[in-house]
């Protein structure tokens, strides 16, 4: 019967690829809440003068640009070079401190999206086992009613398409924190380089 050959799909396909401690993560790149700004930023350490300058209407705004994904990175650097002709490097480093906060915040919303993501695809797994064990109750019975065997088997098969078809949008879900990560370390190396060089001591 088609139901058995749904199971033995079933076994093969996880419902989730732990990449961490959390057992319930999906994603094989680590659970990682937050990014850390030292391992982005080659430039001075951010201070509370950085945080609070950050908050510059200018510095903001420009931030709020260079955060889109969907502006190019040429075009991001062509407005940091633009940006950088008359800023310090404490401009430059609260520009690259505003950028970061958005995209950690914002890198923070997708990561809880994809753990509650993952919460919907435990408890349908779940449902499809449940479904399955039904199915055998049924069949195994003396006299099997195949009105309500196929009943469930359509249930069934209904189940596992919408968790494969998340299955394999997981690619895409687990893939943009890192996309974002990405971004924040290019705009981060485009910010820096505009940085003063430093006076060699004598």
């Amino acid at each position: 019967m088609k139901y058995i050959f749904i199971a033995a799909l079933m076994l093969t396909t996880p419902a989730v690829a732990g990449g961490s401690g959390d057992p319930t993560w999906p994603c094989i790149q680590p659970k990682q809440p937050h990014l850390s700004i030292g391992q982005l930023w080659s430039g001075p350490l951010p201070d509370d003068a950085a945080a609070e300058l950050a908050k510059r209407p200018d510095i903001a705004a420009l931030a709020q640009v260079l955060e889109q994904r969907r502006l190019p990175m040429e075009e991001a650097e062509a407005q940091i070079a633009a940006f950088a002709e008359g800023a310090s490097a404490e401009e430059l480093t609260a520009l690259f401190v505003a950028v970061f906060d958005r995209i950690d915040a914002y890198r923070s919303r997708i990561m809880s999206g994809v753990a509650r993501y993952a919460q919907k695809q435990i408890v349908l797994s779940d449902q499809i086992e449940a479904r399955r064990a039904e199915m055998a109750r049924l069949s195994a019975a003396e006299s099997p009613d195949f009105d309500k065997v196929d009943a469930e088997e359509e249930k069934l098969d209904w189940d596992i398409r919408i968790f494969t078809d998340r299955q394999a949008q997981l690619t895409y879900v687990c893939e943009t924190p890192v996309i974002l990560e990405q971004r924040a370390f290019a705009l981060g190396r485009a910010i820096a380089a505009h940085l003063p060089t430093p006076t060699p001591a004598p």
